[in-house]
C-alpha cells in the first residue's frame, strides 16, 4: 500500500470520526475515500462498516458526560439496535449489487430535512407524547436496519428521531445515537468480517483515523452552539444526499 493511500485513509478517518461523532455523517468522508482508492461500492461499504467500529468506541468514550443518566434509555433500545444491525447486514448480503446506492440519497436527504425542521416539529408535539413509545422503538429498529445495510448518514436519521421522540438535548441525543448505532454497526461488522469481502489493508489506517477523530468529536460538539451545530449537520446531510445521488444515477 502506497504512503499516499495511507495518508488519505488516515486523514479521511479523522474527518469521518469528527463528523460522525458530532453529526452522524462519518460516511461523508470515509466511504468516498474508499471509493477513491479503488474499491467497488459494495466492498467499500462493508470495509467502511468494519472500520467504523473504532469510531463508535471512540465517540462513546468521548460522550461519557452526556451519557450520565441515560442508562434506562440505552437498556430499552440496545437489543433493538443489535437486531436491526444484524438484519441490515443480512439484507445487504442478499441485495443485488447497485440497488442500495439508488435508495440512499432519498433517505439521507429526508433525514437532513427532518433535522433542519426539528425545532418546528418539536414545537408542535405535545410534551406528554414526546417520550419513548412504540413509534420511537419502531423508528430505532428501522434506522439500525438501515445502518447495518449501508449506514451513510444513519446517524442523521437516528439523531433526528431521538430529538423528535425523546426529551433529550442535542448533545444527549448525539451521545445516545453514538451508542445505539455503535451496537448496530458492531454486529453488522462481525457478519461482514465472516461473510463479505472486507479489505483489511484499508480497514487499519481508516480505523486509526476514525478512533482519533471520534474520540475528539464530543469535546468539539460541546463548544459549538446548538443551533449552528444542527444547521451544519442538516446542510452537510443535504450535500451528502446530492453527492450520493450524482454517484448513483
Amino acid at each position: 500500500m502506497e504512503f499516499a493511500t495511507v495518508v488519505l485513509l488516515v486523514g479521511a478517518g479523522v474527518a469521518a470520526g469528527l463528523s460522525g461523532s458530532i453529526a452522524g455523517l462519518a460516511s461523508l468522508f470515509s466511504y468516498p475515500a474508499l471509493l477513491a482508492v479503488g474499491l467497488p461500492a459494495t466492498t467499500a461499504n462493508v470495509t467502511n462498516t468494519v472500520a467504523l467500529t473504532l469510531s463508535s468506541v471512540g465517540s462513546t468514550l468521548g460522550s461519557r458526560p452526556e451519557l450520565v443518566g441515560q442508562a434506562p434509555v440505552l437498556r430499552r433500545y440496545a437489543l433493538l439496535a443489535l437486531v436491526g444491525g444484524a438484519s441490515g447486514a443480512g439484507l445487504l448480503l442478499l441485495t443485488p449489487p447497485g440497488t442500495f446506492e439508488r435508495i440512499v440519497p432519498v433517505l439521507v436527504g429526508g433525514a437532513a430535512i427532518v433535522l433542519l425542521l426539528q425545532p418546528w416539529i418539536r414545537g408542535r408535539i405535545d410534551p406528554t407524547t414526546r417520550a419513548s413509545g412504540p413509534a420511537v422503538a419502531a423508528g430505532i429498529l428501522a434506522v439500525t436496519v438501515y445502518g447495518g445495510y449501508f449506514g451513510a448518514a444513519a446517524g442523521v436519521l437516528m439523531l433526528a428521531l431521538l430529538l423528535v421522540g425523546l426529551p433529550v438535548t442535542l448533545l444527549q441525543g448525539n451521545a445516545i445515537k453514538n451508542v445505539l448505532l455503535g451496537l448496530a454497526n458492531a454486529v453488522a461488522a462481525v457478519g461482514f468480517a465472516v461473510l463479505a469481502d472486507v479489505q483489511w489493508w484499508a480497514v487499519a489506517p481508516l480505523a486509526v483515523g476514525l478512533f482519533v477523530g471520534s474520540f475528539a468529536g464530543p469535546a468539539v460538539a460541546r463548544r459549538v452552539p446548538t443551533a449552528a451545530l444542527r444547521t451544519g449537520i442538516g446542510l452537510a446531510g443535504l450535500g451528502l444526499a446530492v453527492a450520493l445521488a450524482i454517484e448513483a444515477w
